[in-house]
């Protein structure tokens, strides 16, 4: 999984990539092409996971329990669905869901958070 080696250990963070075609067919490929394509074109080092559904009544597990922990701006119009590809999560190492970014979100402005994170993940070994 890809994490950013310039930090210390204790402060990596994994941003895996999954792929899902259910956003105007821009996954049609298989994983391995898909994965070619991340490669070559974006230099991605990220782990690739299995393609999987991220709306509707197909959605893995996974994306069941972000969008219900961060439904999104307007959860009282829909399900929570994930409306575009790019749509991010930050979870914390104990599996809770801390912020959700729209698809225009560029990752660099997320930073900030990710830090804020790593670092209360990290704070002093308790008794």
């Amino acid at each position: 999984m890809g994490s950013r080696p310039n930090l210390p250990a204790s402060k990596r963070s994994i941003a895996p990539i999954i792929p899902a075609d259910q956003f105007g067919a821009q996954e049609p490929g298989s994983e391995d092409e898909i994965g070619t394509f991340c490669r070559e074109n974006y230099q991605v080092t990220f782990h690739l996971f299995a393609k999987i559904c991220v709306n509707g009544p197909q959605a893995h597990p996974l994306y069941r329990f972000l969008r219900n922990e961060k439904p999104g701006l307007l959860p009282m119009f829909g399900s929570g669905a994930i409306r575009w590809n790019f749509t991010k999560f930050l979870v914390g190492r104990n599996g809770s869901v801390v912020a959700r970014f729209s698809p225009g979100k560029k990752p660099a402005s997320m930073a900030s958070a990710i830090e804020r994170l790593l670092d209360e993940s990290h704070g002093p070994p308790q008794a």
